[in-house]
């Protein structure tokens, strides 16, 4: 009987990287098709092409519908009302009716505000020397995702339903998973979409793609 495979993905992760890879990085240039496209080059590894797929897990947080006042203008915005909301539903159940996808939700909270990475990095560099309104975003944390992949993790590992798992992300927070998944007998596979990650992560993979 042919081994089977299970896909997770950190889907802010996937988004992000596929969001800078794609021009002008627009979010809303992020499609199921290129997420799905990504899994088919993963299942065409020469080393996972005798296995069968069992699942993609997809995670992610379901956008905020919070109403937030901004700490210099003032103004109000709804982040429900937002081109980064309704694409993000969207995406979210164009995956989920997929063949063979699972999509787990956490949620999205609003933690106050934030400099912007683009302005720090400016600021840094020394191409910009003062703060300005528009450098002052929301904070948005996921909650709760982190723990549905360590919990997917663990159970694909002690039921044994799968032999592989490939982990795409650059978090090393999972690593105590993957350590628990290798322990129980699996492979552990991790593809970080060529993206600088910890090295500690590529130390608990059995290969890295």
């Amino acid at each position: 009987m042919d081994p089977y495979i299970a896909v997770l993905l950190d889907g802010e992760f996937v988004r992000k990287v596929l969001q800078y890879r794609t021009k002008p990085g627009l979010v809303t240039n992020v499609t199921p098709t290129l997420i799905l496209a990504e899994v088919e080059r993963i299942l065409g590894h020469p080393d996972l092409t005798d296995h069968r797929l069992y699942r993609i897990f997809y995670y992610t947080a379901d956008p905020s519908r919070a109403t937030i006042v901004h700490p210099v203008t003032r103004q109000k915005n709804s982040l429900g009302q937002t081109e980064t909301f309704t694409h993000s539903r969207w995406l979210t159940k164009q995956l989920e009716t997929s063949p063979d996808v699972a999509v787990r939700r956490g949620t999205l909270a609003f933690r106050g505000w934030k400099l912007g990475s683009s302005a720090a990095n400016a600021l840094e560099a020394g191409s910009k020397s003062s703060v300005e309104a528009r450098d002052i975003v929301p904070d948005l944390e996921q909650k709760g995702v982190d723990m549905r992949i360590g919990l997917d993790i663990a159970s694909l590992a002690l039921k044994r339903f799968v032999s592989t798992i490939v982990l795409v992300t650059g978090d090393a927070d999972f690593i105590p998973a993957m350590k628990l998944a290798r322990r129980e007998g699996l492979r552990v596979l991790l593809d970080h979409l060529g993206r600088h990650v910890n090295s500690e992560l590529r130390v608990h993979a059995d290969l890295c793609i």
